[in-house]
């Protein structure tokens, strides 16, 4: 999944990033641009990320190709 990070005393946002690397980001932010204020906003999550697949397309080719080996020895 990715994560962007809303900064609760502006506007800013950052972009779609894992959850680690947008909560280093709103750190970096809140320290150069609101020093001495606690982290704030809220975190929006987007579940549609490409890339939060997770195993399961890797696990059908692995399939798919078991499959075909074991056709092919026939």
């Amino acid at each position: 999944m990715a994560y962007r990070f809303w900064c609760g005393e502006c506007g800013f946002k950052t972009p779609w990033l894992s959850e680690s690397q947008g909560s280093d980001r709103q750190l970096e932010h809140y320290e150069k641009q609101h020093p001495g204020i606690p982290p704030g906003g809220h975190v929006e999550v987007n579940r549609k990320n490409p890339e939060g697949g997770g195993c399961l397309p890797v696990l059908g080719i692995v399939v798919l190709l078991l499959i075909i080996a074991a056709a092919c020895q026939r």
